[in-house]
């Protein structure tokens, strides 16, 4: 690590600087990026540590309850999901209900930053993001911290003009971030945090004989998020059995072992399609495929760019999946299909004719990011050691 990346105090202790990461279990994408952040604070020769605000700083019953709404909404009622996000995004400021909400966790935040002293705080989730800018307003002292992105658009409770930089994943989201009230200099296009193994090349011939596929026959990967597989991931697996040899498919249930047994009563063991379950090693499979399918997180899609394999976006749900595919779309980095047909219309479109996965890699160069948790961290760790220094002034001093 440079000197410019290590406070006078960690320095004059003898110590690594502290980092907390504060997150929180809503979908895997939040967690994502937090373990990817905590991961790039280590290899820069810092000491993070990762908070999940609901469970540890509000508590563990709150957290349950309103996980379990969420994922319910998600399942049996998105579009009360999609309601919800669009109110969201209208509540200025000043509203009373952004101010309670900001004030959750607030106490113990504040109770954790006097305890721990940390040099500097990412937030990937907006909500602690919020409690840390109702503190610096009530004078609390706190660190130097930033709010992380995890989608590829602007939601309002994202954009907290206290805070001292907004990482955004793409260039074209400044102005929005700009026109909610946050300072020019406090934007920083930085990309949406991945594991380290995304930013290492895999081959593609390698990646196929580990998995025992046609290293010459097409093969589609398709993902299921957090939440929201089912139904969707059938649908799915039905289009990709009804295309025809040499194709192969790889389908990635995830931690849903009923679907994924289901699935393998449908398509049978030794089939051309193959239900995976849950896969850990995600970056060796988008080696292996030529285009992937999946719902518009903003991490699948972070991560299919800096793959460079073409996303066929399908059934993304209402709120910022539906925001995240449409940003997609527009920059030529993804198709979208909305319904079975159309996807085996999109998939047959996409097999046959390379130029159209082509179009897909050019347009999403301009988005790839692999090295977007490194970047985070050099360049937070940076604010923290200047601010420390005494060349910017934050009212706080970690011991």
């Amino acid at each position: 690590m440079g000197p410019d990346r290590v406070t006078p105090q960690a320095a004059a202790a003898g110590r690594a600087p502290r980092v907390l990461i504060l997150t929180a279990s809503f979908g895997s994408g939040h967690n994502a990026a937090a373990a990817a952040l905590d991961a790039a604070f280590r290899a820069a020769g810092a000491a993070p540590r990762v908070v999940d605000h609901f469970r540890e700083l509000v508590h563990p019953a709150f957290d349950r309850a309103s996980r379990r709404l969420y994922e319910a909404m998600l399942r049996h009622a998105p579009g009360l999901w999609g309601l919800a996000y669009r109110i969201g995004d209208q509540l200025t400021p000043r509203s009373r209900l952004t101010f309670h909400a900001n004030r959750v966790g607030s106490a113990r935040l504040a109770r954790l930053l006097a305890a721990e002293r940390p040099d500097c705080v990412a937030c990937t989730h907006p909500t602690p993001a919020g409690a840390l800018g109702a503190l610096r307003r009530r004078g609390v002292a706190t660190p130097p911290y930033a709010i992380v992105f995890s989608d590829y658009t602007v939601h309002r409770q994202w954009l907290h003009p206290e805070a001292d930089v907004h990482y955004v994943p793409a260039e074209a989201l400044r102005p929005a971030v700009v026109a909610g009230g946050v300072a020019a200099e406090r934007i920083v296009t930085a990309g949406i945090p991945l594991r380290p193994e995304f930013a290492e090349p895999r081959d593609r011939a390698d990646a196929r004989q580990a998995l025992g596929l046609d290293p010459r026959g097409p093969v589609v990967l398709a993902m299921a998020g957090a939440a929201g597989g089912r139904g969707r991931l059938e649908a799915v697996t039905r289009v990709l059995a009804e295309l025809p040899p040499p194709l192969e498919a790889l389908v990635v249930t995830g931690v849903d072992a009923e679907l994924a047994r289901a699935l393998r009563a449908r398509v049978g063991a030794r089939g051309r399609i193959r239900i995976l379950g849950y896969a850990e090693d995600v970056r060796g499979l988008m080696a292996a495929a030529d285009l992937l399918v999946t719902k518009a997180g903003g991490l699948s899609l972070a991560e299919a760019l800096a793959a460079e394999l073409p996303a066929i976006c399908f059934g993304s749900l209402p709120g910022h999946e539906a925001r995240n595919e449409a940003f997609a779309v527009c920059a030529g980095a993804a198709l979208a299909a909305r319904s079975p047909a159309e996807l085996a219309a999109v998939l047959r479109r996409a097999l046959e004719r390379p130029e159209v996965s082509d179009g897909l890699r050019a347009g999403g160069r301009a988005l790839r990011r692999p090295h977007a948790a490194r970047e985070v961290a050099d360049h937070l760790l940076g604010i923290a050691a200047r601010q420390a220094s005494g060349r910017a002034l934050s009212g706080y001093r970690p011991r």
